[in-house]
């Protein structure tokens, strides 16, 4: 998995990452004038000419035409491998055989109900099989999934307040949407972190409910835990992403899970594992199987569909007793619609399946290793660290294990360098110093390699 910087760095001249990527921006533009025509047609109709924030650049986007396996080709005609894949949701590939057949064979019965069918069973079944969680519901994105898993939280134990992990993102609605991308000297005291809002449009009221403590760091989660429980406070629950927290990849460090099912099972809360994007993506029954720590609940999405929008909520016989018995009403219209169940079962028993994952393992294992070498030869102030099919290059000259750090040490322009870098020698990855790559069961040696190839030719760049 990685996860250490070297012991001997040097120092890059930030001058030579501005003049980089100053010029590897005007190569992107220069090859992205479709994209421009189609940014120019689409700012008239869709604000900000995208149909969601999280697909906004600066000057204009990428707009995608198509995808085919491990690839993807933008409207520009450029063929890239995609280790972006839908911010992770891609795993299985795109335009995966299984998936479109199970789609298509689904089509010709109908496409949806608002009634239940035996696919929903099916990918229950399969879904508490690999979680060992006996009771699951249906949604159709994360956000829902973290949403609704809160909801439940707090009818089964009648408080309010919620604990997340300071600098986590658990989706779109208000309740999650505080202490996300907070500047350094707004995180506030270790034990007493923050509360903000990530942007407008959230009330203040709803911020105040949501209290976030640091990653990695159990005794602080309890303390902050007895300080609220002596305030009348108590915690309906503890929202926490298990595998890694979303900035770049960050690791739990030893024993830290099952120190936070022990404080949240002393105090009776609600532990959720978060694992919309690891949950498919690093091992059958994700965080929850791979370090052997099970939560009250679990939240799936992203690649849980195959491509189509599917979300799930699994939980203990006690816990969603409350959804059960209606006290709480977990509703939607598209929840287990046809089409995704459909798309959902086959990639679950047809696509993702042992053999897949040790595929996947082993391709990580080749990207990191061949990342490693590159960091340690031009002794770059970074390491490679990664989880099942993800991973990435961590610009820091120390290791991160939390926000506080993250924010202390990433660099941000050695990483807004080095997606530029990608985009213009045919490598798709996602934007930011916070996201990281996803390998799908299409890769090859042959896309783990020339990702190798482009970063050591980054690293040459910078330190010749």
């Amino acid at each position: 998995m990685g996860g250490m910087p070297v012991s001997s760095t040097v120092q890059i001249d930030p001058s030579r990452i501005a003049d980089l990527t100053a010029r590897e921006a005007q190569r992107l533009d220069e090859r992205t004038q479709g994209s421009l025509a189609m940014y120019q047609r689409a700012n008239a109709v869709l604000a900000g000419g995208v149909a969601s924030s999280y697909q906004a650049r600066d000057p204009w986007p990428i707009y995608l035409e198509r995808g085919s396996g491990p690839k993807v080709w933008d409207v520009d005609g450029n063929e890239l491998w995609d280790f972006h894949n839908g911010f992770g949701s891609m795993v299985q590939g795109h335009a995966h055989p299984a998936i479109g057949a199970a789609i298509n064979e689904r089509y010709a019965k109908g496409t949806h109900f608002a009634a239940p069918t035996e696919d929903a069973i099916s990918v229950a079944a399969e879904l508490q099989r690999r979680w060992n969680l006996p009771k699951w519901r249906y949604v159709n994105s994360g956000s829902e999934a973290t949403m609704d898993a809160i909801r439940i939280a707090r009818g089964h134990t009648g408080r309010d307040t919620i604990v997340k992990i300071f600098g986590s993102y658990h989706g779109h609605h208000d309740a999650v949407m505080v202490s996300i991308g907070i500047e350094y000297d707004q995180i506030g005291d270790h034990e007493n972190l923050a509360s903000l809002p990530y942007g407008a449009g959230i009330p203040q009221a709803v911020v105040d409910m949501t209290i976030a403590v640091p990653f990695n760091d159990a005794p602080a989660m309890e303390r902050r835990i007895e300080r609220l429980t002596a305030e009348g406070r108590k915690p309906a629950c503890v929202i926490m992403e298990a595998a890694m927290m979303n900035l770049g990849v960050v690791l739990p460090e030893d024993g830290y899970l099952q120190a936070v099912r022990d404080i949240c099972t002393r105090h009776g809360i609600v532990l959720i594992f978060d694992e919309v994007k690891t949950g498919i993506c690093i091992a059958p029954g994700g965080a929850t199987e791979r370090f052997g720590v099970k939560p009250d609940l679990v939240t799936l999405a992203k690649a849980l569909g195959g491509g189509l929008p599917v979300g799930a909520i699994g939980g203990t016989e006690e816990v969603m007793a409350c959804v059960e018995d209606g006290r709480v009403y977990q509703v939607g219209t598209f929840n287990g619609n046809p089409l995704g169940m459909a798309a959902t079962r086959a990639s679950l028993t047809e696509i993702m399946t042992p053999d897949a994952y040790a595929h996947l393992e082993l391709l990580n294992d080749r990207l990191l290793s061949g990342c490693t070498d590159v960091i340690a030869k031009h002794q770059l102030p970074g390491y490679a660290v990664g989880i099942g099919s993800k991973g990435c290059v961590t610009f820091s000259p120390t290791k991160i294990i939390d926000y506080e750090t993250f924010k202390a040490n990433q660099d941000a322009a050695m990483a807004d360098l080095a997606w530029l870098y990608n985009m213009n020698r045919g490598i798709f990855m996602t934007p930011g110093r916070e996201e990281e790559w996803t390998l799908s069961v299409t890769h090859t040696v042959e896309a783990i390699d020339r990702y190798v190839e482009v970063f050591e030719e980054m690293a040459s760049e910078l330190t010749g």
